[in-house]
């Protein structure tokens, strides 16, 4: 219960690069604009996604004397909770700060991953919906949606969605027309500000539609390409190719060309796309079409990430896209007349380097230990290249055309033959085990990043791979390898998966 009840108590959580403070100082303008006293501070949160900053606002009508405000929020004593992403109400949450008898929690219902599920080597998503029901269970009342897309949609940021939710809630006795005067006042980018403001306040007037987790539902999408005419007839003829293939499987399969034709070309997905369909026949003939091909859904994924891997090549082609550029510009709304500077951090190492040799010629470095550490001795120190300048852009833009000759060197010869040898397995398991064949594509998903993470990745998959092969005769191997899997993910426990190797061993 408020023991101050003239005293409105509101706090804001927000990750870095949101708008966190100019939504604050709005919510400070309109109260002052309404006669009220109001104060503001604020606690930093570390670095953009490990942490966040949480606002703090008190209120109070002036009555003629100076109010003695708070300057941090404390547990149960809190009126009003704007969040700027689903885990930070979550965060709000776990602190207390959220109750069923006063507080309204507002919150956008779209993710930004934290660093600990981005370092997970599978999916490290965590679900949103225990969040998603305890903010219901614990607010008096809950106004969630997603707010982000709001302000993409009207080429703002989020904290006007943010301004917009917390006007709707009528959760202060401000009218609408003061909260819009506040976003007229700021004088910078009023108009998309406004129109954010006022999809998110219509939105939060309506009845709040039944909230799921994060995952989205599956719907097929189709891909256009630009480039030549004959480039593009040759797309078209590879998209007729999947709509031939089972229903079920051309959702991924049609990603799979996508990504697989953004990483090298239309004749890259030619090859993808005849690994895919000899996986569907196989599958056919081994009683696919009752398991809803299972293990073709799975070919069409880890087939594409396996073609689709990380070198030199494909590092400097994502930095020198335009759209990498127009995307940090937006994310840290830097406008044109700003000047924009981006250093990129790079450590390549020999390996990296040899992989971009003509096969021959990386092999017979490979094999000298001289020539290699000679390489290693040139190559291997950190540098900063300044790719906001001509001579930092070029020289990463001129790696990044390589790509036309990469089925002519050494890593593009490697991975291919591990991926023949990782399918090959897969097949020879088929006739006898359907569901640990299902279970051996699915380990491509241990195979993740560049360099060093992806040497350890690699070596993972590769144990994995080999237990799985030891497995094929015995009683539930699907589910074994299903285990290893889960363990060799866990990457801060390193004995996770010898445990499980071991058990094996002890079992069979």
């Amino acid at each position: 219960m408020n023991s101050t009840p003239d005293i409105i108590k509101l706090a804001v959580f927000a990750v870095g690069g949101q708008g966190g403070g100019v939504l604050c100082n709005w919510i400070v303008n309109v109260a002052e604009r309404n006669g009220y006293r109001a104060q503001a501070t604020s606690i930093a949160g570390v670095a953009q996604r490990t942490g966040a900053t949480i606002y703090y606002v008190e209120m109070a009508p002036d009555h003629g004397r100076t109010p003695v405000f708070a300057l941090a929020p404390s547990a149960g004593d809190v009126d009003i909770l704007v969040a700027a992403e689903m885990m930070e109400s979550g965060r709000a949450l776990i602190r207390g700060l959220v109750t069923p008898d006063r507080t309204i929690l507002i919150t956008s219902t779209h993710r930004m991953l934290a660093m600990s599920e981005k370092t997970v080597p599978g999916d490290g998503t965590a679900d949103s919906l225990p969040v998603i029901e305890q903010g219901q269970a614990r607010s008096k009342r809950y106004i969630a949606f997603d707010m982000e897309q709001i302000a993409v949609t009207s080429g703002s940021v989020i904290s006007a969605s943010l301004f917009g939710a917390l006007a709707g809630s009528a959760a202060l006795p401000f009218s609408r027309e003061s909260f819009e005067e506040t976003i007229r006042a700021a004088g910078r980018g009023v108009a998309t500000s406004l129109k954010a403001f006022e999809v998110a306040f219509s939105t939060a007037r309506e009845a709040q539609p039944k909230l799921e987790g994060t995952t989205e539902k599956e719907q097929t999408r189709q891909y256009t390409v630009q480039g030549p005419v004959l480039q593009r007839r040759n797309w078209q003829q590879l998209m007729a190719r999947c709509a031939e293939l089972p229903s079920a499987v051309q959702p991924m399969a049609l990603a799979g060309c996508k990504s697989v034709a953004d990483f090298q070309d239309v004749d890259y997905v030619i090859e993808y796309l005849e690994q895919l369909e000899a996986m569907v026949h196989e599958d056919g003939l081994h009683g696919g079409a009752a398991r809803d091909y299972g293990l073709s859904v799975a070919a069409a994924k880890y087939i594409a990430n396996a073609m689709v891997y990380d070198d030199v090549i494909r590092v400097a082609d994502l930095k020198t896209r335009a759209t990498r550029f127009s995307r940090i510009r937006n994310e840290f709304s830097v406008g044109d007349d700003s000047v924009l500077q981006l250093t990129e951090f790079l450590h390549p190492g020999a390996q990296e380097v040899c992989a971009m040799f003509p096969v021959r010629l990386g092999r017979l470095v490979e094999r000298s230990p001289r020539l290699f550490n000679w390489l290693d001795r040139m190559i291997n120190r950190g540098r900063r290249i300044r790719t906001d300048k001509v001579i930092g852009f070029m020289q990463l833009y001129l790696i990044a055309g390589l790509r036309r000759w990469r089925r002519r060197l050494l890593r593009h010869a490697v991975e291919q033959q591990h991926m023949q040898t990782w399918l090959g397995s897969v097949l020879q398991t088929l006739p006898g085990d359907y569901d640990l064949a299902v279970e051996m594509l699915r380990c491509r998903r241990l195979v993740k990043g560049y360099s060093d993470t992806h040497a350890r990745t690699l070596s993972k998959f590769d144990r994995v791979m080999a237990a799985a092969i030891d497995l094929r005769d015995s009683a539930n191997a699907a589910d074994w390898v299903r285990r290893l899997c889960t363990a060799a993910m866990r990457e801060e426990d390193e004995g996770a998966l010898e445990e499980v190797l071991h058990a094996i061993k002890r079992v069979h």
